[in-house]
């Protein structure tokens, strides 16, 4: 690795398995010091005990991110004192995804799915700017969905708290762009772990025929996709959705 992000500090959320995972794997890969969040002890630990296997610096924090104001600041105050004073990437990708048609969705249902997915960033943000405005800048990097943009059945819910991250990566860029923190975000595609040998396909398998990439992408996609963002390479990119989809939203599908 080319080590982009040497001495710089990271916090990304629900990041004990799969996209989260990936990303801050590749983050300590690129030399930084990563936060893994999540609420599963057992697997939070695993996680950071695997990225230290492999040499890189990483601790692991419990958190819950319910929504509140509370458990989104407990979360930026505990990761500023173990990165040692200061967070410099901030990666939102925390969420939930139940999927039930619009009329079976409860109003409980509706206020989890919007606590966590947009509430919990949203205050968790708050809570990590002045910071990063304080240390002359820093970045945020948002976590998208390609259903945001492309209607599915049964996505209503999930993917209106994905357009609400996009649009606010687009306003966070305005409001937080001139005192040096950038904001953007990756829209994810069809994301699976590698298929086992022998294993049925998987049903995002048939979304992705006809795309560019003829199948589905893996979190390593996603994750390269974060750290070029939150790199110096990217600095003049501002309120950016980086597509990360084998073309699924951008490109005429051909049904094969």
């Amino acid at each position: 690795m080319s080590e982009r992000l040497r001495n710089r500090t990271a916090l990304v959320t629900g990041s004990t398995s799969n996209i989260g995972l990936a990303i801050a794997e590749a983050f300590a890969a690129e030399g930084a010091h990563v936060i893994v969040s999540g609420r599963n002890q057992e697997r939070g630990t695993r996680a950071a005990d695997r990225i230290r296997a492999a040499g890189g610096r990483a601790d692991f924090l419990a958190a819950d991110l319910d929504g509140s104001r509370r458990a989104s600041q407990d979360l930026a105050d505990r990761a500023r004192e173990t990165l040692g004073g200061r967070i410099d990437i901030l990666v939102n990708n925390a969420g939930i995804y139940p999927a039930p048609g619009t009329m079976a969705t409860d109003e409980a249902t509706f206020d989890k799915v919007y606590a966590v997915n947009v509430k919990a960033p949203f205050f968790l943000t708050a809570a990590v700017v002045p910071g990063m405005r304080e240390a002359g800048g820093g970045v945020i990097v948002n976590l998208g969905s390609w259903i945001a943009r492309l209607g599915v059945p049964l996505g209503a819910l999930y993917s209106s708290t994905k357009g609400a991250m996009e649009t606010l990566t687009r306003a966070w860029a305005a409001e937080f762009g001139p005192a040096g923190v950038r904001v953007n975000a990756v829209s994810p595609g069809v994301i699976l772990p590698p298929a086992p040998p022998g294993s049925e396909p998987h049903a995002g398998e048939i979304m992705m025929k006809g795309t560019p990439a003829g199948g589905v992408g893996t979190p390593d996609a996603v994750a390269r996709a974060v750290v070029w963002l939150a790199s110096e390479e990217a600095a003049f990119v501002h309120g950016t959705v980086v597509d990360v989809d084998g073309g699924r939203t951008g490109v005429a599908v051909i049904a094969a």
